[in-house]
């Protein structure tokens, strides 16, 4: 298909039956718009012309070939003109990511760049230009290159951080015209532009700041915007804030301008660009919002409240958990896309056109049906901006039927209880449960947790746990302290010293369901991953009968040892997150939480499946070696097995592994709860 960038178009990826990957395919917008995916035929041939209106660009399956016999991709970018894909794939024997770019005209791979390690990438130059950051040997990220498509020159070095505790990080900005240089250490955050229309003539620093700082910078007609949690004017901050400056000045003389007053009443998670609008993701009360603000702002005197500007919120369904960009790589469309999470409702990718209020479901899963709902199309479209007006609805603009959402509501319940912790601080627990089986102090409950890096808790409908709805089972989510949702102090207040809070909220989560009666007491199970297999298990320690079973993934077991030899990399975040070990009081902190460390002698501990991974960031071995010490340790129990599933593969790139873990996990928590 001849590539015209005076056309838009639609990316998407596909499975075909029997395949194990994708297939990445794109089409334009206007041709066969009322294309469904779930019917015949999936290739998108179009009968009433004759002609193949889909063009496909990268079969996934034929890339498992050429790495090891399965294919992750971690990284990919289409240039700007459309012409060429920059990908990264994971090589299993050399434990690296390699790029590859693909000329999509021609289907073939470019003869360079090819590079190893390689964690970050941007397009520059209209896409003549690619820009990739590489790591050294102990996966840190310390080189960015630049790589002109088509030249037989070799790829130019542009920076390298010498230092042992630096990271760098680049990305271009919305409207392609620059590139942003992270480089941030232990002691320090840096920001730098590179004018992507000449990316070799240098970096010019604009904003600096103290370490671990959240930091991005957007352009938009003459004015640079920064979104951080940096310390204001020396005073640490509890959430982000948006500052903007003109793009003509030199770091000493810059001035970044404060744009929206504090409003203790918001408080902004994100934000998005486009040409004529910027979109705010916001919070009221742990209650997500859609805020789309007019582009440019009014000429600023001072500091605006967001009141003033007349904000119009966007429709959303009920009780939203997450909001996420989408990549709006068209940054002159009205149209804008977010991904909505929610624990009664599949995710849903969306498109707004912030002009006209008009908003239609991408893609989602529809439960009551048989597959995916519109890929493409205008089926699911309405505006409400109107009504809203009409009916003075305080500038909310609602939807009319929720059931457009897809939402389960109709068959499952969500509710939100605020929890005290041992020290008085409330702790907001999500609890949905199927209303026509919930009997009191009758039913089982999975209570999950992570608590850790500021992330929010993943809340998001699974369809794996539908099985276990359907039987009865509360599911249940504890926002404890060390996540998201809650400001850096929520965050801060779980990490490092502080993280033994994070095990006594999901403590005290579980107690609040077997007390008010929510779960059946002995019939609690505990599910985390990552970092919240390490707050599953540390609370399995300190109350080993609180729960009937426990199912860890590839859990962070052995911090203690981990930290202070470490033979995986770790970054500055893992050490802020969970100390030094070198530092006496970190040190103390970490063997009083520590899983591996604090397991009970002569006690009946629950029944526990450990899974991990030889491919996971935490070494396989530390869940071996917990699971060797509970079962040398605890009281031998068969009904109370302890047990653990190794792979050698990456399973959330591989969809049957994905089920086939899924099932077994499930398999593992009915049959515990049934014995």
């Amino acid at each position: 298909m001849e590539v015209d960038i005076g056309r838009r178009r639609l990316y998407y990826r596909r499975v075909e039956e029997g395949k194990q990957y994708p297939v990445l395919c794109r089409r334009l917008a206007r041709a066969n718009e009322d294309f469904i995916s779930n019917k015949s035929p999936s290739a998108g041939f179009d009968f009433t012309s004759g002609k193949r209106i889909e063009q496909k660009l990268l079969d996934y399956n034929e890339e498992a070939e050429r790495f090891g016999g399965y294919a992750y991709e971690e990284l990919s970018e289409v240039s700007p003109d459309h012409r060429y894909l920059a990908y990264t794939m994971y090589d299993k024997d050399n434990d690296c990511f390699k790029l590859s770019v693909r000329d999509l005209n021609f289907g073939s791979l470019c003869s360079k760049p090819r590079a190893d390690r390689v964690s970050n990438i941007a397009w520059g130059k209209d896409g003549q230009a690619l820009l990739y950051v590489v790591t050294d040997h102990c996966k840190r990220p310390y080189r960015i290159y630049c790589s002109m498509i088509g030249s037989e020159q070799d790829d130019v070095l542009l920076i390298e951080e010498p230092s042992e505790n630096g990271y760098v990080n680049i990305r271009h900005t919305k409207d392609f015209q620059f590139l942003t240089v992270h480089i941030f250490s232990t002691t320090s955050s840096k920001i730098f532009l590179i004018d992507a229309a000449d990316p070799l003539s240098g970096m010019i620093p604009v904003w600096e700041c103290e370490a671990q700082a959240h930091c991005v910078v957007e352009h938009h007609q003459g004015y640079l915007y920064l979104f951080t949690d940096a310390a204001k004017n020396g005073q640490l901050v509890d959430h982000h804030y948006l500052l903007r400056s003109p793009i003509n000045c030199s770091l000493n003389k810059r001035k970044w301008e404060n744009i929206f007053s504090d409003d203790l009443e918001f408080i902004i998670e994100d934000v998005d660009f486009s040409d004529k609008h910027l979109v705010l993701i916001m919070q009221d009360k742990r209650n997500f919002r859609l805020c789309p603000i007019s582009l440019p702002l009014p000429s600023m005197k001072e500091e605006i409240k967001l009141t003033e500007l007349s904000p119009q919120f966007l429709p959303l369904p009920k009780n939203v958990s997450q909001i996420k960009p989408g990549t709006n790589y068209d940054f002159y469309s009205s149209t804008m896309r977010f991904t909505i999470s929610s624990p009664l409702m599949p995710d849903a990718v969306v498109d707004y056109d912030i002009s006209n209020g008009k908003w239609s479901i991408v893609q989602q899963q529809n439960l009551l049906h048989e597959r995916t709902k519109v890929l493409y199309g205008t089926s699911s479209s309405a505006s409400f901006i109107q009504s809203a007006r009409n009916s003075g609805s305080n500038n909310e603009i609602n939807p009319e039927n929720h059931s457009t959402w897809n939402d389960l509501s109709e068959f499952y319940a969500c509710e939100v209880h605020n929890v005290m912790s041992y020290d008085g601080v409330i702790v907001p627990l999500t609890v949905v449960y199927s209303p026509k089986r919930k009997k009191q102090a009758d039913n089982p409950g999975l209570l999950h947790g992570h608590g850790a890096y500021g992330e929010i808790l993943d809340k998001r409908w699974r369809s794996e746990l539908k099985s276990l709805l359907d039987r009865g089972w509360v599911i249940a989510y504890a926002d404890v302290r060390g996540g998201g949702g809650g400001g850096k102090k929520w965050h801060h207040d779980g990490r490092r010293t502080k993280k033994i809070n994070s095990i006594y909220d999901y403590i005290s989560c579980a107690k609040f369901l077997i007390e008010r009666e929510i779960v059946q007491d002995n019939k609690l199970a505990g599910w985390g991953y990552s970092a919240g297999g390490l707050l599953v298990a540390s609370a399995i320690n300190s109350c080993p009968s609180l729960l009937r079973a426990a199912v860890l993934e590839v859990p962070f077991l052995d911090p203690t040892n981990t930290l202070l030899n470490p033979i995986l990399p770790l970054t500055p975040a893992d050490y802020d997150e969970f100390g030094y070990p070198g530092d006496i009081t970190d040190f103390q902190a970490i063997r009083k939480y520590s899983p591996y460390d604090n397991i009970q002698k002569d006690i009946l501990y629950p029944a526990i499946l450990v899974t991990s991974s030889f491919n996971t960031r935490f070494g396989v071995w530390e869940a071996a070696k917990y699971v060797a010490r509970v079962r040398e340790c605890s009281i031998y129990d068969p009904k109370h097995p302890i047990l653990l599933n190794l792979t050698a593969d990456i399973v959330e790139e591989n969809r049957y592994l994905h089920c086939k873990e899924s099932a077994l996990e499930t398999a593992f928590l009915i049959k515990m709860m049934e014995s």
